[in-house]
C-alpha cells in the first residue's frame, strides 16, 4: 500500500467524460428500476384496470418532462455551450435559484437519497428471505413452517454496501450500472412471465375495473393513496440525473444525449411496468401480493423464484451505489473545504492487490460512508415495511424534487415571465401533480403508522 498526500478527486468534472446515450441507459435504468416494481401488481390491484394503468403512464410523461427541464440546466445560462457545468441537482438549485434555495433543496436531496438506500436495504432482505421460503416450500410443502427473519439478511446487505461503498465515484461504476441494469431486466421479465403464465393456467383474467374491495371506504381510500405513492416512488431519478449526465461526453451536446437516453430508458421502463402490474394483478385479483416476487402469489418453479429474487438482490446492489454516490460527494466535498489541511481528510493511500488495478482509500471516506451504510442498515431493521416505506418515500420526495424545483429552475433561465401560457401550463402541471402527491402522502403516513401498532 503506497501513500498520496493530494487530495482525491470528488468531483467528476475532474474525470476524463467518455459516457454514451448507452451507459447513460444503463445508468438511468439502474436508477429507475428497483424495488418499486415489485409493488406495481399490488398498486394496480388497489386502482384497478383503468386507473392503474393510466397513473402508470402519466407519472412515466411526468417524470420525462421532468428530465427534460433538468438536462437543460447540467450548463447554464447557455443549455450546450455554457462555459461551466452543474454536476449535481444541488448545484444546479444553488447556481439558479441561489443559496436559500439550495439549502432547503439540499435537506430533502439528502434525506430522500437516504430514504432510497433505506427501500432498496429492505427490499433486498425479503428478497433474500424468499430465496430462503422458496426452498423451504420446495422440501417441505407449502405447510412446511418456513419463517426466516429479515433482520440477518439486512445486516449481510449492509455489509456488502460497506465495500461498495469504497467506489471513489460515478465514472468508477459504470460496470457496475451495467450489470445491475441486466439484473432489473432479468426480474422484472420474470414477473411478467409468471403472471402471464398464471393467466394462461388459470384461463381467465381476474380484477375489476374499481379494484380489490377494502374493508370500508376509508380502507379504500388509504389503499389508492398508498398505492400512488408506491408508483411514484418507482418512476423518478432526477436527484441522479446530473451526475449521470456529467459522465456523458460533450459531443454530442450532453443534454440531447441525455434527453434521447431518458425517453429510451423510460419507455423501456414503462413497458414492463405495465406488463409486471397488468399480469400480476390479472393473475390473482384480489389475492395480489404487496410484492409481487416475494409475497408468494408464486411458488414455482422454485429455481426459477430463486434466480429472479437473486437478481433483485444485484441489481439493488447497484442501484443502492447509484443513489448513494452524489451523497457521498456532496458531504465529502463541504468536508474537504471546510477543513482544507485536514491530513485525515486530504490523504489518500493507494491499495495495489496482484491481479487488481490499484484503489485508492481514503481515512474520512471510509469511515463516513461505513456509518452511512451502517445507519442505513440499523433503520431499515427498526423499520421493515415494504409497501408502506416505498409509497411514504414516493409521495414525499416526487413533487418539489421532480417538479417544483425544476419547474422553478425553468422559469428562471429561460426567463418566462408570469401568466404567459407556457408559465400557466407549468403551473397548473406542478400543482395537479402536488394534490395526487399529498394525497399519496396522507396514506402513506397511515399505513407506516398502522403497520408499527400491529
Amino acid at each position: 500500500m503506497g501513500e498520496e498526500t493530494d487530495a482525491p478527486l470528488l468531483p467528476s468534472q475532474h474525470l476524463k467524460r467518455t459516457g454514451t446515450i448507452w451507459t447513460a441507459v444503463a445508468h438511468i435504468i439502474t436508477g429507475v428500476i428497483g424495488s418499486g416494481v415489485l409493488s406495481l401488481a399490488w398498486s394496480m390491484a388497489q386502482l384497478g384496470w383503468i386507473a392503474g394503468p393510466l397513473i402508470m403512464i402519466f407519472f412515466a410523461l411526468v417524470t420525462l418532462i421532468s428530465t427534460y427541464l433538468l438536462s437543460d440546466s447540467y450548463r447554464f445560462p447557455h443549455p450546450q455551450f455554457g462555459p461551466s457545468t452543474n454536476t449535481s441537482y444541488l448545484q444546479a438549485v444553488n447556481t439558479t435559484l441561489g443559496k436559500k434555495a439550495s439549502w432547503i433543496c439540499g435537506l430533502m436531496v439528502e434525506l430522500s437519497l437516504y430514504g432510497t438506500g433505506i427501500a432498496y436495504t429492505i427490499t433486498s432482505a425479503i428478497s433474500m428471505r424468499a430465496i430462503q421460503k422458496s426452498n423451504c416450500y420446495h422440501k417441505e410443502g407449502h405447510d412446511g413452517n418456513c419463517q426466516y427473519s429479515d433482520t440477518s439478511n439486512m445486516i449481510l446487505f449492509g455489509a456488502f454496501q460497506v465495500i461498495l461503498s469504497q467506489i471513489p465515484n460515478f465514472q468508477n461504476m459504470q460496470w457496475l450500472s451495467i450489470v445491475a441494469a441486466l439484473m432489473s431486466f432479468i426480474y422484472a421479465s420474470i414477473g411478467f412471465a409468471l403472471g402471464l403464465a398464471q393467466v394462461i393456467e388459470n384461463g381467465y383474467v381476474l380484477g375489476s375495473i374499481t379494484g380489490v374491495a377494502a374493508s370500508s371506504a376509508a380502507d379504500k381510500v388509504w389503499n389508492i393513496s398508498q398505492a400512488i405513492g408506491d408508483i411514484a416512488f418507482a418512476y423518478p431519478y432526477a436527484l441522479i440525473l446530473l451526475e449521470i449526465q456529467d459522465t456523458l461526453k460533450s459531443l454530442p451536446p450532453e443534454n440531447v444525449t441525455m434527453k434521447k437516453a431518458s425517453t429510451i430508458a423510460l419507455a423501456l421502463t414503462t413497458f414492463f411496468y405495465v406488463c409486471c402490474g397488468a399480469f400480476g394483478y390479472a393473475a390473482f385479483g384480489e389475492n395480489t401480493p404487496g410484492n409481487l416476487l416475494t409475497g408468494f402469489g408464486f411458488y414455482e418453479p422454485y429455481w426459477l423464484i430463486d434466480f429472479a429474487n437473486a437478481s433483485i438482490v444485484l441489481h439493488l446492489l447497484g442501484a443502492y451505489q447509484v443513489y448513494s454516490q452524489p451523497v457521498f460527494a456532496t458531504t465529502e466535498q463541504w468536508f474537504k473545504q471546510k477543513y482544507p489541511d485536514s491530513l485525515f481528510i486530504d490523504k489518500n493511500y493507494i491499495l495495489k492487490l496482484p491481479g487488481f488495478p490499484a484503489f485508492r482509500l481514503n481515512g474520512f471516506r471510509v469511515c463516513f460512508r461505513t456509518l452511512y451504510a451502517v445507519s442505513i442498515t440499523a433503520i431499515s431493521i427498526t423499520f421493515p415495511y415494504f409497501n408502506q416505506v416505498i409509497g411514504l418515500l414516493g409521495a414525499l420526495n416526487f413533487w418539489p424534487l421532480s417538479i417544483y424545483f425544476p419547474v422553478k429552475m425553468y422559469f428562471r433561465q429561460r426567463n418566462i415571465e408570469a401568466w404567459t401560457v407556457k408559465w400557466v401550463m407549468l403551473q397548473v402541471f406542478s400543482i395537479v401533480v402536488f394534490c395526487l402527491s399529498a394525497f399519496a402522502l396522507v396514506g402513506a403516513i397511515e399505513g407506516v403508522l398502522s403497520a408499527r401498532l400491529r
